[in-house]
């Protein structure tokens, strides 16, 4: 049988360990600015809430427990403003990564079909196409560009993985227009929608945008980021009844639940504010010193307006940029990991801790 591997790309972090070597190399030790994976501390109201729903002995539901979907559905009426959401409309997912991952092929979509995603972007959506058989199809401009002749699935990224870019109210509105009247599915990846530093981002869901319908729509949402629960793999879908509704009776045949803890966890973290604010405080305040260090050697820094990333150049190709940040013990991805859009780019994370942003604040700055 033909390995299904033998679709995908090589996986783009194996070319960064020869300069994660170089980095760790450094007499003070390596900033690891290249993962955006979170460092600080879980909540302890989460932790409270894992630990309480610990003696979970029985099976939980792929759907999830009433009170998940109650918390699911009252974040999402505060948070993205959508309206006339109910339980049928949201769906916990193991993980936003493995949603991405598998989405595709779980729409039934395969041979003949096609995937668009912007470029640059997170490459698991290319991924997701190659896995199903689908064609994939990157697009650097408005997706309203693109042939709708057999596209089935449009993937939306706002905030940007790895360029921080927000589109606005009134671009997204067109876009889920063309994308309705081409009876083509959108997709909108909103991981980082709590996280606007120099813009507000907005949902496709919020009535601005879809008319306060969410047919043909669904968005993506995690709680690594803003809840420092990577480690969880809790993340949602919400939107379009009929499309997760058939995601539910497959996942229920695959046996895809979240963990009961996690679920529990969950509910108490979506319906606490309080620690996002306080997290986001945190990013903010690493997010400036690095902004300004990367300024000052001679960076310009493109978008960035939102997301936990600096998407940075100097006009070099990228790995030129990371060779040389690696001699100074500090790991950046390079952008090309994101498509050829990104290749004279860098992304820069703010995930790390005080202490290492400031060891990578003083390095630039010598």
């Amino acid at each position: 049988m033909p390995s299904v591997s033998a679709r995908l790309p090589v996986f783009p972090w194996d070319r960064l360990e020869p300069y994660k070597a170089t980095a760790a190399a450094h007499a003070d030790g390596i900033v690891d600015l290249s993962v955006g994976t979170p460092v600080d501390p879980v909540p302890e109201v989460i932790r409270q809430a894992l630990a309480a729903a610990s003696d979970s002995p029985g099976y939980p539901t792929v759907w999830g427990t009433g009170e998940l979907r109650d918390a699911l559905v009252g974040w999402c009426g505060r948070r993205t403003g959508a309206v006339g959401l109910g339980h049928g409309n949201v769906l916990p997912v193991i993980g936003s990564k493995e949603l991405v991952a598998a989405l595709p092929a779980q729409l039934g979509l395969g041979p003949g079909d096609r995937v668009a995603f912007p470029e640059p972007a997170y490459p698991t959506y290319e991924v997701g196409a190659r896995l199903a058989g689908a064609e994939p199809v990157p697009y650097r401009e408005s997706p309203t560009a693109l042939d709708p002749q057999g596209l089935r699935l449009l993937w939306l990224n706002s905030p940007s993985n790895p360029t921080g870019r927000v589109l606005g109210a009134a671009e997204l509105r067109e876009i889920v227009a063309w994308a309705r009247a081409h009876g083509v599915l959108v997709v909108s990846d909103e991981c980082y929608l709590e996280l606007g530093w120099e813009a507000e981002p907005v949902s496709v869901l919020h009535p601005e945008v879809c008319g306060g319908t969410t047919e043909g729509l669904v968005a993506v949402h995690s709680l690594s980021k803003r809840s420092n629960l990577a480690g969880y793999r809790a993340a949602f879908l919400a939107g379009d009844a009929a499309v997760l509704g058939g995601l539910l009776a497959l996942r229920k045949h695959a046996g895809m639940m979240v963990p009961a803890p996690v679920q529990a966890a969950m509910a108490v973290a979506l319906g606490d504010d309080t620690h996002v604010s306080e997290q986001r405080e945190r990013y903010a305040a690493r997010r400036a010193s690095l902004r300004d260090a990367l300024l000052g050697r001679g960076f310009r820094i493109a978008h960035s307006e939102a997301s936990l990333y600096l998407w940075a150049t100097r006009d070099e190709p990228c790995w030129d940029t990371v060779a040389d940040l690696a001699e100074e013990g500090i790991l950046v991805a390079p952008g090309d990991f994101y498509g050829p859009a990104g290749e004279r780019f860098v992304r820069v994370a703010f995930t790390a801790t005080d202490e290492r942003v400031a060891a990578a604040v003083r390095r630039l700055a010598g």
